[in-house]
Order: C-alpha cells, then sequence, then structure tokens
C-alpha cells in the first residue's frame, strides 16, 4: 500500500471503513445513487480518466503542470464528509456524484427525487459544494418504456429542482457500454467536465489548506507552539503531492521542514530554545539506523505524532521520506550526498542539544546508515552505475569504515590482548540498543544489521570487515583521483596495523601520507606522521631511518620541548653506544640537524694569493632543544684551476665578487627540504551573515579565498624522493674545527685556512660528526667559493687627472704591483729621459706601502737619482703581494717646429668640409703621445708606457686690410679646463727682414685667458721695400695656470708659426648708388643708377704671371670677372649683374661698369655685394671652383664675427649663378674657369656702406628695414 493510502485505512479504521474500490492511492470521490449502474461503468471509467493530462494552474505565481487525474471512487457515506477542525486531505473527498438512469417520471417523483434530496442536504450540511448529478441514458429501457417521456424530461427536471444556477452540474452519459461514436462524444464530454470539477476541487481546497498551514506557521513563536502537529500538517501536503505524483514538490514540503527543525536547532545552541526541542533531548535509547526500504517508517511516524520521538527518530523518518522521493525522481545520488550531510549534522545536533548518547551508540547509527543508503542505492541502480559514480558513495564508505574504527577501539577489538570484560559489556549493550533485525531484512546475508554485530563478534571478523572496507574506501579515493583522502584512510590503517604488531604494513602507508604532506606543506601532519613513522621504524630495527627521523622530529617546533628532547636523546645515545663499539659510521641528511643561516669571508671579496691566511665563519642555527657535543665540523672543498686562470689577477677577482664577504643561503623549514615557502600566503578573509530583517549577526567565519591554490595536489611527486644514500665527497681539501659544542640556535663557527695552490675553491659540502652519526650538508647552495692567485709584478702608470696638459706639470701615479715578487733593497725603476718631458722631483715625495686588501702598512720617502739619459727611482723593501704607489711631477715641452704651413696646407685640403665638422675640430684639443721606456727589477725586458698630452691651447691667424694697409691678427684659444695668465706675447719675421716692421696694437700688462675663451693679438705690417710674395712668421706667448701661486720653475711659452702669402693689395672696388634724375633720394620701385669703380693700384708684379696675362708690345692686360650679389634681398639687380672686363696692368688704371638697381624696401639698406675674380682660359691648369673662404676679404680692422658666415653665404650663391661655367666642361665643350683673389688682395672701400631709401607715396603699406 503507497503511504498516503496507509494512513487514510488507519485513520479510517476507528469506524466501519467504507467501501473502496481500489487500494491506490488516488484522490477520494464517493459515489451516491444506483451502486449497481456505477460498477459496471467503474472499469471504463478508471481507465478513460487518466488517459488525458489536465493543466493544473495553481496561485501565488506557480508555474503550471500538466498532471494526470486518477480518482479513488468510495460509496457514499455521511461519516466520510470532513468534521470541522479535521486538516486531513487524504481523507478529504474532493468530489460527490450522483449516479442514476432512471427513464420513468413516477419513479423519479417517487424516489429518485427524494434520494437526491437527501443526499444534498447531507452535503449542504457539511458545507461540501463539489458535486455532480449523472443521469445514465440507454436505448434498451427506452424499448421497453414505451410511455415514458423524452430522457430530456428527466434531465429538465432534474435541472430544475437541483441546479437552478448550476446547470452544468448534470451531466449525460448516453449508451456508455456501448461502442458507438455517440457513446464516446458523451463519454469524452462526461470525463472532460469530471477532470474540470476535480481540479477546481484541488486548487480550492488545497489552497485553504497552504493557507491554514502558513497561518499555523507564522504561530511559531507563540507559547505551545509544536513542531510535531505542524510536521503532520506539513506531512500531510506532502501526501497531497505524492498523490498527484508531484514528487519535486512533496520533496520542497520535507526539505522544508528540515530547514526549520535545523534553524531551531542552531539557535538552541546559541542559547534561544524553543520549549518543545526538549522532546527531542531525552536520551538516545535504540540506535537502530536508517530505515529506507519502504516507503513509509509508520511507527516513527506515530513516534512523532506523539511527541514522543528522539532526535535521531525525527531525523531518521525525514530522511526516509526525501528518499523515496529522491529514488521516484531518478536522484539516487542526491541521496548519498544528503546521506552524508544528515549524518554529519546529526551528530553536531545531538552535542548542541545536550542529548545523552551511550558511547558507541552514535557510531553504530552511523555505520548501519551508512550501509543502508549504500545498500538503497544498489538497489536501484545496477552495477555499472555505481562504478560511474564512486565520487558520490565514496564518502558514505570511508564514513563506514571509520565508525567501525572508532568501534573497534572501543570495543576492545584491536588491543594486543583482545577485549576484556568491560569491553565485552559493552559491546552487549550497544547490540542490546540496535533492537531485533527489521522483517524486511532478515532474509538478507548481506544486511548492514548482520554486519554489525558479526563485525563485533570477534577479533578475527572485525578484522576482516574492518580491512575490506578500508582497503576498498582507498581504492575508491585513488580511482577517483582524491589522493589526499587516500592517504588519510591509509594513516588510520597504519595505525590500525601498529596496534596489531604489523609495522611492516604499516610503514607503507605511512611513507606515502608523509610524501603527500611534506609535498603540500602540512606541518601538523607530518609532524603526527612522523611520529608514527618513527615507531614503525623502531620496531622494524631501521637504525639510520629511525634515526633521521628523530633528527627531524628532535627540531620541530610543533613537539613539545619534552618530546623534541627525547629524539634528540635518542641520537646521542646511539651516538656515543656506536663509538664505543667501534661500529658502522651513519650518515643523515644535515638540514633536520641544522641549517647554515650566513658564510662570511675575510677577506670579503674571497681572494687570497698564495700562501695568504683566509678565515671562513659559518653560521648555523642549531635545531636541536640541547647542546650537542660536536667532534668534528669539516667543510669539504672542491679545487680546481681554470683555463683562464691568467686573467685572474687580484684586480680582476675583486671586480668580479661580492664586496662585504657575506653570503646569505635560503632558509628551509626543517622537515621541508622541498618548501612550503613556494606557495601562496594565506588569503583569509571574516565572513558575517546577519539576519535580513532585523540585521542581526547570525553567523561569523573565516573564507580562506586562494585554497585552490593551496591545495593544489603535485602532479609529479618524483621531486620529493629523499636521497635514498648520502655520500661524502672524497678529497684533500678539508677545513675543519673540531671539540665543539653546538647550543640551540645561531652558532657561530670560524675555520683558518692558509692558501698553497693558486686556483679556484668551492665549498661543497658541509659534515657536522656526532660520535659514529654524520649530519651531511650534500650540495651547499648557492655555490661559494674562493680564489687563489699567483700574480705577476705589474707597473702601472696613470694621470691624477682627466687629461694630462702640455707645458704645465702634471702629476702622474705610479702603481707598482708586487705579486710574488719581494722587492729588496736597491731595486729601482730606470725610465729613460726624454727632452719633450722631463720629470720634477720634490724631496718631500712619498712612496706608501699598502697590503692586498688596501691597507696601509707603511710610508717612506722617495729618492730620485736624475743623470742625463736615465732617470732612478729608488723603491722601498716591500713583501709579496703588496702594492707601491707614489706620485710624481711630469711636464710635456711642446716642439717649437710646428708651422703654421702644415695647418694652412691641411685647411686647404679640408675647405669642402662643413662647418660643424670644423667647429669640432677648432674645439678638441690636440694629443701627442710621449712613450718612457721603463726597467723593472723584476723583469729583463724594459716596459714602454705611452702618457697621452694635450696641448692646451690652439692659434688661428688671419690678414685684414684697410686701403693699402696690413694688419695681422692672432687669435688663441684655451681648449681646456684651467685658466691661464698670458704675457710677453710677441710676432716675429722669421727671416729677419730690416725693411718690415710689426707694431703690435696690444696691451703690454698680463691678461687672464679662461676656459673655452680666446684673446685676440693685432700687429701692423710696415714696410719701405719690395718684399717677398711670402712672410714666415712666429708668434710667442708665456702662460702659467692662473691659479697657481709664484712658481719658481720657468715655463716654456707657447709658440705659433705661420706663413702669409699674396697679401698686398691689388684691386680697389668702389660702389656708388644714384638717385633717379630729378630726385634727392632713392625710392622703393624706382630704379637707381648702380657705378662700380676698379682701380688697379701696383704695377705688373709676379703675382699676376698667370694664365690670364696678356702681353702685347709692351702693354699687360688681365681678364677680370665681376658679380654684384645683393646677399640681403634688398635690391633687385636689373638687367646684367656680371660681367668680364679687360684690365690694365698698370698703377692707378681704372674701369667702371654701369647698371640699374631697385630698392624693394624702405630705410638705410647695405650695398650690394660686389665680387672679383680672375677670368682664365679654359686651358688653365690652376682653375679652381670658386671658393669665398679664399677670396673674401676683411676689410675692416674691427673684424665681425658674422663676415665668415656672410661670406660662406654668398660663396654659396656665386657657386649657384656660375654652376654654368663648371657644368659645360662636363659636356665636352672648353670653359673658361674663375679663380679668386687671395685674401687682402682686392679691397672693396663700399663694403658696410649703406643708404637712404624712401618709400614712394602709392604704398599703403609701409615697409622699413633697419640694419
Amino acid at each position: 500500500m503507497d503511504p498516503a493510502a496507509a494512513v487514510a485505512a488507519e485513520e479510517e479504521g476507528r469506524e466501519k471503513p467504507p467501501v473502496i474500490y481500489t487500494m491506490e492511492n488516488k484522490p477520494i470521490v464517493t459515489c451516491a445513487g444506483d451502486q449497481n449502474l456505477f460498477t459496471s461503468l467503474y472499469p471504463t471509467l478508471s481507465q478513460q480518466l487518466p488517459r488525458e493530462p489536465m493543466e493544473w494552474r495553481r496561485s501565488y505565481g506557480r508555474a503550471p503542470k500538466m498532471i494526470h487525474l486518477e480518482s479513488n471512487f468510495v460509496q457514499f457515506k455521511e461519516e466520510l464528509l470532513p468534521k470541522e477542525g479535521n486538516k486531513a486531505l487524504l481523507t478529504f473527498p474532493f468530489l460527490h456524484i450522483y449516479w442514476t438512469e432512471c427513464c420513468d417520471t413516477e419513479v423519479y417523483k417517487t424516489t429518485v427525487k427524494d434520494d437526491i434530496t437527501k443526499w444534498q442536504n447531507v452535503l449542504k450540511a457539511h458545507n461540501s459544494v463539489d458535486w455532480l448529478i449523472v443521469v445514465v441514458e440507454s436505448d434498451a429501457k427506452k424499448k421497453n418504456k414505451t410511455n415514458i417521456l423524452p430522457r430530456t424530461s428527466i434531465v429538465d427536471k432534474i435541472r430544475n429542482d437541483f441546479c437552478n444556477k448550476q446547470s452544468d452540474r448534470c451531466v449525460v452519459l448516453s449508451d456508455p457500454l456501448k461502442d458507438s461514436s455517440r457513446s464516446q462524444e458523451s463519454w469524452n464530454a462526461f470525463l472532460t467536465k469530471l477532470r474540470t470539477l476535480l481540479l477546481m476541487s484541488f486548487t480550492k481546497n488545497l489552497g485553504k489548506f497552504e493557507d491554514d498551514m502558513r497561518t499555523l506557521r507564522e504561530k511559531r513563536t507563540e507559547p505551545g507552539w509544536s513542531f510535531c502537529e505542524y510536521f503532520m500538517v506539513q506531512e500531510e501536503l506532502a501526501f497531497v503531492f505524492e498523490m498527484l505524483q508531484q514528487f519535486e514538490d512533496a520533496l520542497v514540503q520535507y526539505d522544508e521542514l528540515d530547514a526549520l527543525f535545523s534553524q531551531y536547532v542552531v539557535n538552541f545552541g546559541a542559547g534561544d530554545g524553543a520549549n518543545w526541542l526538549t522532546f527531542f533531548c531525552q536520551p538516545v535509547r535504540s540506535w537502530n539506523g536508517l530505515i529506507l526500504r519502504k516507503p513509509i517508517d509508520m511507527e516513527k511516524r506515530e513516534l512523532i505524532q506523539n511527541q514522543e520521538a528522539t532526535l535521531l527518530d525525527l531525523r531518521s523518518y525525514l530522511f526516509s521520506r526525501q528518499c523515496t522521493l529522491l529514488i521516484f525522481l531518478q536522484r539516487p545520488w542526491e541521496v548519498s550526498q544528503r546521506a552524508l550531510e544528515l549524518l554529519h549534522n546529526c551528530v553536531q545536533e545531538l552535542k548542541l542539544l545536550e542529548v545523552s548518547v551511550p558511547p558507541g551508540a552514535l557510531d553504530c547509527w552511523v555505520f548501519l546508515s551508512c550501509l543502508e543508503v549504500l545498500q538503497r542505492i544498489e538497489g536501484c541502480c545496477d552495477r555499472a552505475q555505481i562504478d560511474a559514480n564512486v565520487s558520490h558513495t565514496v564518502g558514505l564508505w570511508s564514513y563506514a569504515t571509520e565508525k567501525l574504527k572508532s568501534l573497534g577501539y572501543l570495543c576492545g577489538l584491536v588491543s594486543e590482548k583482545g577485549p576484556n570484560s568491560e569491553d565485552l559489556n559493552r559491546t552487549v549493550d550497544l547490540l542490546a540498543g540496535l533492537g531485533a533485525e527489521r522483517p524486511e531484512t532478515a532474509n538478507a546475508s548481506q544486511s548492514p544489521y548482520k554486519k554489525l554485530k558479526e563485525a563485533l563478534s570477534s577479533v578475527e571478523a572485525f578484522e576482516k570487515h574492518y580491512l575490506d572496507l578500508s582497503h576498498a574506501t582507498i581504492e575508491m579515493y585513488t580511482n577517483i583521483g582524491r589522493i589526499r583522502s587516500a592517504k588519510l584512510v591509509g594513516k588510520d590503517l597504519a595505525e590500525f596495523y601498529m596496534r596489531k604488531k604489523g609495522p611492516q604494513k604499516a610503514e607503507i602507508y605511512l611513507q606515502g601520507a608523509l610524501k603527500t604532506y611534506l609535498a603540500e606543506g602540512w606541518a601538523l601532519l607530518v609532524t603526527h606522521t612522523r611520529k608514527q613513522l618513527a615507531e614503525c621504524q623502531k620496531h622494524l630495527g631501521q637504525i639510520e631511518n629511525y634515526l633521521q627521523t628523530s633528527s627531524l622530529l628532535a627540531g620541530d617546533n610543533h613537539l613539545t620541548e619534552d618530546e623534541r628532547k627525547s629524539f634528540c636523546q635518542e641520537i646521542l645515545d646511539f651516538a656515543n653506544h656506536q663509538a664505543e663499539n667501534q661500529g658502522q659510521k651513519v650518515i643523515l641528511p644535515m638540514h633536520s640537524f641544522a641549517q647554515l643561516k650566513t658564510l662570511h669571508f675575510d677577506p670579503p671579496n674571497a681572494v687570497v694569493h698564495v700562501g695568504g691566511k683566509l678565515s671562513i665563519e659559518l653560521t648555523l642555527l642549531s635545531q636541536m632543544p640541547i647542546p650537542v657535543q660536536v667532534d668534528q665540523i669539516a667543510i669539504h672543498v672542491h679545487f680546481s684551476i681554470e683555463k683562464n686562470s691568467y686573467r685572474k689577477t687580484a684586480e680582476w677577482l675583486t671586480k668580479h665578487k661580492t664586496s662585504n664577504g657575506v653570503i646569505s643561503f635560503p632558509n628551509e623549514v626543517a622537515g621541508f627540504p622541498f618548501s612550503r615557502n613556494n606557495l601562496p600566503a594565506l588569503e583569509l578573509y571574516e565572513m558575517y551573515e546577519r539576519s535580513p530583517s532585523d540585521n542581526s549577526l547570525n553567523t561569523a567565519g573565516i573564507i580562506c579565498k586562494n585554497v585552490h591554490m593551496l591545495l593544489r595536489r603535485q602532479e609529479s611527486s618524483s621531486s620529493l624522493d629523499l636521497p635514498s644514500g648520502v655520500t661524502l665527497e672524497d678529497g684533500a681539501h678539508v677545513l675543519k674545527c673540531s671539540n665543539l659544542i653546538l647550543e640551540p640556535g645561531v652558532n657561530k663557527i670560524t675555520f683558518n685556512t692558509q692558501a698553497k695552490e693558486p686556483g679556484t675553491y668551492t665549498l661543497r659540502q658541509l659534515c657536522t660528526s656526532v660520535g659514529k652519526v654524520q649530519f651531511v650538508l650534500l650540495h651547499i647552495y648557492p655555490i661559494v667559493q674562493y680564489d687563489v692567485y699567483s700574480q705577476e709584478p705589474q707597473l702601472k702608470v696613470e694621470p691624477m687627472t682627466d687629461s694630462l696638459l702640455a707645458g704645465i706639470p702634471q702629476k702622474v701615479k705610479f702603481t707598482v704591483t708586487t705579486g710574488h715578487y719581494t722587492m729588496k733593497n736597491g731595486d729601482a725603476l730606470q725610465l729613460s729621459n726624454a727632452d719633450a718631458m722631463p720629470i720634477l722631483y720634490h724631496p718631500e715625495s712619498k712612496a706608501v706601502i699598502y697590503s692586498n686588501t688596501r691597507e696601509k702598512i707603511s710610508e717612506s720617502s722617495l729618492r730620485i737619482q736624475s743623470s742625463e739619459k736615465i732617470t732612478r727611482i729608488s723603491l722601498p723593501v716591500a713583501p709579496a703581494y703588496h702594492v707601491i704607489e707614489f706620485e710624481l711631477e711630469v711636464m710635456y715641452l711642446p716642439s717649437a717646429t710646428e708651422s703654421a704651413v702644415e695647418r694652412e696646407n691641411t685647411t686647404n685640403k679640408e675647405v669642402h668640409r662643413k662647418n660643424k665638422e670644423k667647429q669640432k675640430q677648432d674645439n678638441c684639443m690636440a694629443t701627442v703621445d710621449q712613450k718612457v721606456t721603463i726597467d723593472c727589477p723584476w723583469s729583463i725586458y724594459s716596459t714602454i708606457i705611452a702618457l697621452t698630452f694635450c696641448i692646451p691651447f690652439n692659434a688661428k691667424h688671419s690678414l685684414l686690410s684697410a686701403g693699402k694697409r696690413k694688419y695681422v691678427q692672432v687669435c688663441v684659444q684655451n681648449l681646456s679646463e684651467l685658466c691661464f695668465q698670458l704675457s710677453e706675447n710677441s710676432l716675429k719675421n722669421s727671416a729677419d727682414c730690416t725693411d718690415l716692421q710689426l707694431v703690435p696694437l696690444n696691451p703690454e700688462s698680463q691678461q687672464v685667458i679662461y676656459s673655452k675663451q680666446s684673446i685676440f693679438f693685432v700687429w701692423e705690417l710696415k714696410w719701405t721695400k719690395e718684399l717677398p710674395l711670402s712672410l714666415q712668421c712666429l708668434f710667442s706667448v708665456s702662460f702659467c695656470p692662473a691659479t697657481s701661486e709664484e712658481q719658481s720653475l720657468t715655463l716654456k711659452p707657447f709658440t705659433y708659426k705661420f706663413q702669409v702669402e699674396n697679401f698686398f693689395t691689388l684691386y680697389h672696388v668702389k660702389t656708388e648708388i644714384f638717385p633717379p634724375l630729378g630726385s634727392e633720394y632713392c625710392k622703393t620701385g624706382s630704379l637707381c643708377s648702380l657705378e662700380v669703380s676698379i682701380t688697379r693700384l701696383v704695377d705688373l708684379s709676379e703675382v699676376d704671371r698667370d694664365e690670364a696675362l696678356t702681353e702685347s708690345d709692351g702693354y699687360c692686360t688681365t681678364k677680370l670677372m665681376y658679380e654684384v650679389v645683393d646677399n640681403s634681398s634688398n635690391w633687385a639687380v636689373c638687367g646684367k649683374s656680371s660681367g668680364v672686363i679687360s684690365m690694365p696692368v698698370a698703377a692707378r688704371a681704372t674701369h667702371k661698369v654701369h647698371m640699374e638697381v631697385m630698392p624693394l624696401f624702405a630705410g638705410y639698406l647695405p650695398f650690394p655685394d660686389v665680387r672679383l675674380f680672375k677670368y682664365l682660359p679654359h686651358h688653365s691648369a690652376h682653375s679652381m671652383q670658386l671658393d669665398a673662404d679664399s677670396w673674401i676679404e676683411n676689410d675692416n680692422l674691427s673684424v665681425d664675427k658674422n663676415v665668415d658666415d656672410q661670406a660662406e653665404s654668398s660663396s654659396i650663391r656665386s657657386r649657384g649663378s656660375l654652376h654654368s661655367a663648371a657644368s659645360g666642361e662636363h659636356k665636352g665643350l672648353p670653359m673658361p674657369r674663375l679663380q679668386s683673389f687671395s685674401s687682402g688682395q682686392v679691397f672693396n672701400c663700399s663694403t658696410g656702406m649703406q643708404i637712404l631709401v624712401i618709400p614712394s607715396k602709392d604704398d599703403h603699406v609701409l615697409e622699413v628695414n633697419i640694419t
């Protein structure tokens, strides 16, 4: 029988049960009237009614559902009608039907009408308005009754008598037993009406029931409210949904009851307890587990209804109903999930409610419940489904294993001697609390009841069941990839084996768990597992492994101080015992005994010469809790000679080594060689849950947001395997310290060694010996090395400033690195003297001796002996691998033969370079390398050292003209960073010509020339006779540093030699501009007359004898080309701006050229430029392309720096206008060439002149050019 039907039968059993046509649990419909008629129609009605689905629309916006309606038709009795206050829906008749096939009016009046009236009066008395009258028409009766009225008359009478306002409550069913279309149509109409009325009744009565139930739930804060009463009411609603096959809605009702009860339990634990909860706080006397093999546990339901149920009874019944509905919904894996939550929650709820539970009772209940759930799931799923969904059920297997283990420990089934009398009595009590086995599992051989009873019956049976469960659970966890859980079960299994004196089997599981915990950094689990493993290894006699584990535990801060000392004492006892017996040495890893924190070298750069002393200070952090007597601490060193060891001088090694000499080693957690430090830090956050109504705090907790990073499992654990055998390297190089006591915490140990062989020494291993136990650090990382070098003596000469300046004393530092050579008395450096660089000796000069680490050792006077060719510097006595430093002053004397001719030639070759390149050359000091040969006492070969001197000054000259008068200007530039005082300047003609005078125009006083500045000197040339074509000049000026005091040393003056050629003025050019006729001034836009006068000043000279000269009958002429150019675009030259003239070569010969120009702007405008060239025939070999730098003449004494720029721009323009002459040659046509005059041969007296130009009257915009 269905559960709801069983409940209905139970409640009806108190009175005489009505006639029930079917035993299925369906909505009740009563049948009154002709029972024989209904009995004949029932088979057809029961088949046809559920065939068509109906849409059920519910209140409160819930989604409509399609349901198939079925009914349980029973004979009408007044006892079936609900009495006032009865809330039972299962026994509630949703519809009342009156059946009649009356066709006779007399019969209707006499019997049927009265019967229907009584039937309706009873319904009205019970406020039942859901009814239907069915009139069945039969053709057979019509034929038998010839005098009957038409059937409509009976139907109309019934409608008139009983259905005045509800005519649809009377329906006609025509020939229901015949197979005809008319009969089928009649059936369809009747069934549609029946389904509609049933749905209307469901909706109305369920809605009213839900409202009453909601009202009852809202009264839960009132005194006297009972959860059990409310439970029965809401379960009634769940039964109705189950009756309608709406299992999801039925499950929601039980879930709401579950949540409501859980909330009350939580509130009780927080101090807010309800009175009705005391019923559930009664002691637990039965622990027979969940009952899931029948749809409803009537015994427990009755306990709940009578308010006699314990907490376990309520939870068992509630879960059994949820399980049944989940199975109907084909969600068996949710059953296992909910079951695991239920079992854990029940344990906590019993604690919160402080329910008295006998020891082991809860373990029995959980064990039986786990197996009951698993067998229930196996009963509704095939093996393939179960294997594919192990992840859902493995939690129950694990929980059952855990509880069976607890029972075994409690009942003495795991102890070495077996259970005692007390254990047996406890076992009997636990089995008594199980009660008798349920009838539904009595015939099953593997029922949970039988398994538990058998497991508790004997030690062997318990071991068999526990091992089977454990191995099955481990296998399931492993198959689904939950390695941590598998290791945890294995750890429990190892503990079981240890109790059973099977350490060999236990070790396998403990090692596996330890490896996982180490990989993931679970410190407490590692400590606990190591303690178990140590005990296991001790029983197995694995001395080396036991000592290693003991050393790890001795340094583990998670243990108590006494526990750590006991494990440390185990190591010391073994070491002392073995030392007395001369047993074999045991080698263990260092990290558990002590940690290497820092290493400090002295000297700090870890570089020492052969024979030098080196100390190494180790900082060891002892993990042991007590002081430990250490026999010896040794560092094993690897020695190597590199191929490029010749590079490893003291200087090179010092540059490539750390300066402080301290090397730090990474922190390593003891027992975690693969360190948890690589894992991210915990990201913990507070979490609060508040009530939505009054914002009061409900729960508080901590949540870890990066748990996915912390709980990642290592894919490969091969790297976690500890080395199976720790070996020491054999080598001759070992640093040792003996008889030490390592205190807990930081210890400093110093090793001293003397370097012997040159090479690189790498610290490979660290070994600490305690008796016959050796703790070894296999690899010292990061790599630690010290270098021993054997260095050849070296001499290094370097300036004390950035650059050495020529002409003034400069300091030079001599550095002698002795290397392996020992300086003896009489050793000296011999320098070959050079005339250009004398060595200046000061009696107070000192030589300083430094150690290899730059510590000052001593200081002595420097003795220098100088002869004509050699300067001897005596070196002080110094041991090997020291440094001798001293300073000397040298002065480079630049050669006086540096000619300006070479500079001019160089300049002429580079005339086409850009101005920027010239400026760079001018701003850079010229350098001179001076080589010095030095003989050293340690070598038979001479050392050549080059010193680079920079000449601080740069000089250049220029020729200035004023008519026939000539001036020479010398510019001196200071290119250095120092300031100098200049004095005694002079300019002399090297030819020593008496007809030539150089008259100085310079002040006699001293002048200061600052850094990067220039000073100009000017002389006027005066002569009485004709001079040669060129003059050789020598400029000289004395100098000394401006900041230095008066020096006794006389410095050689700075000289500059140059040559001046073709400096006589040959032509005089004069330009004049005349306004238009009738005008006083020039006007813009008006043509003005330009007159150029070219006058020859001297007769024929050697300069004129070239290809342009023409002689005829003693009359000489030469061809000149003139060009008028306006650089500032102030003038427009109209007509021909250039031309070739034939100029007589005679003094005062004049040639005039006229042309027109137009001023473009108003104001004082400078005259246009007039340029003059030699016009050479095409066969001239000496002609060259026009270059303004060679012919522009500076005509005024006051030379402006922009003249060169103007000349450069003018030369560009002139070349542009004359390119046709040069380009013609490329076309194969012989073209004449132009040759510029030398500087000073042409004097333009109009340079710098201006003329006033006034604006024209018609201009609206006035443009004025001001220069």
